[in-house]
C-alpha cells in the first residue's frame, strides 16, 4: 500500500496596505526631548534645587551650626538685582572687571604660551628660566598688592598686573607639560620629511600641545577672576569686587549676594568662552558624542 504525499497548500494572507499603515501608526512613539532642551534642563535642575534650599533655610531662619537668620532671602536678592539693573554704575563695574580680566588674561596667554614653549623645547632655556618660574609660582598674586601699588602709577595698572601674574603660571606650566608629553615619533617623522626647526615648532609641536594648553587656560581664567576681585576689594575704585566690598561696608547684604552672583556668572561665561574656543581649535581630537 503506497501513500501519495501531496503538498500541503500554504495559505498566504496579505494585509491591506492601509491596514498595515494603521497598525504601524498605532504603535506608541516614545517622546524624546531635544538634545539642547535636555541639556538645559539638566543644567537648571541643580541650580533650582540650590535656590529652593536657600529659600527654605532663610525663610525659616534656620540656626544649626550655620546661621541663616541673617542671610538675605532670594526675594530680597532679586529685588536688589532689579534695582542694580536699572543703574549705570552696576554695568560700569562689570565692564571695568571684564576689561581688566581680558587685558591681564590676554597678556598671560601670549607670554605664558611662549615661555612654556621655550622652556619645554630648549634645555638651555629650561635651565635658566625654570628655577625663576618655580620660585615665583607659589607666591599668591594677592600678596603682590602692596608691591603693585608702589610699582605702578595707577591702581588700574596694578590690578591688571596682578591679574596677569595670577594667570601666567597655569598657562606656562600647562604648556611646558604639554610640550613634554608630545610623542617623539611626530618630530622624528617631520625631520625625516625635511621639516625645519621652526616648522616643527609651529606646525607640529604647538598644534599637538593645544589640548593641554587650553586646559591651562581654563584654570587660568578662574584664578584670574579670584585675584582680580580680591585686588579690587583692596585697592580698586571700580569693578564688581569693589562694588561687593562697598556693599558690605554699607551693611547691604542683599547687594553683597548680588555681587557674588555677578562674579560667578561672569566667571562661568568667560570660562565657557575659553572652552568653546578650545573645542573649535581642537576639532581634530577624537571625542565621544555627548
Amino acid at each position: 500500500m503506497t501513500v501519495s504525499a501531496e503538498p500541503i497548500p500554504v495559505i498566504q494572507t496579505t494585509i491591506p496596505e492601509s491596514e498595515a499603515t494603521e497598525r504601524t501608526d498605532a504603535r506608541p512613539v516614545p517622546m524624546r526631548l531635544p538634545r539642547r532642551l535636555r541639556a538645559a534642563l539638566l543644567t537648571a535642575a541643580p541650580l533650582a534645587a540650590l535656590v529652593l534650599l536657600w529659600y527654605l533655610l532663610t525663610a525659616n531662619q534656620v540656626v544649626f551650626w550655620l546661621r541663616f537668620d541673617k542671610i538675605p532671602t532670594p526675594a530680597e536678592v532679586f529685588d536688589s538685582f532689579r534695582t542694580q539693573f536699572g543703574t549705570a554704575a552696576y554695568y560700569g563695574n562689570i565692564l571695568s572687571s571684564t576689561r581688566r580680566i581680558m587685558v591681564g588674561f590676554g597678556l598671560a596667554t601670549v607670554s605664558g604660551v611662549l615661555a612654556g614653549m621655550a622652556i619645554g623645547r630648549s634645555r638651555l632655556v629650561s635651565a635658566l628660566v625654570r628655577p625663576v618660574l618655580e620660585v615665583f609660582r607659589p607666591i599668591p598674586a594677592i600678596a603682590l598688592v602692596p608691591l603693585a601699588i608702589l610699582l605702578f602709577p595707577t591702581g588700574e595698572q596694578g590690578i591688571v598686573f596682578i591679574t596677569f601674574f595670577a594667570a601666567f603660571f597655569p598657562v606656562a606650566v600647562s604648556t611646558i607639560h604639554a610640550m613634554h608629553a608630545l610623542p617623539k615619533v611626530w618630530e622624528e617623522a617631520a625631520r625625516t620629511l625635511g621639516a625645519r626647526r621652526w616648522e616643527i615648532l609651529f606646525r607640529i609641536a604647538l598644534p599637538g600641545a593645544l589640548p593641554g594648553i587650553f586646559s591651562g587656560l581654563s584654570v587660568a581664567m578662574g584664578v584670574a577672576w579670584i585675584c582680580v576681585i580680591s585686588a579690587e576689594m583692596i585697592s580698586g575704585q571700580f569693578g564688581i569686587g569693589y562694588f561687593t566690598w562697598q556693599a558690605y561696608g554699607l551693611l547691604d547684604y542683599a547687594s553683597v549676594v548680588v555681587g557674588m552672583l555677578s562674579i560667578g556668572m561672569l566667571g562661568w561665561a568667560t570660562a565657557w568662552l575659553v572652552e568653546l574656543a578650545g573645542r573649535r581649535v581642537n576639532r581634530w581630537l577624537p571625542r565621544s558624542v555627548r
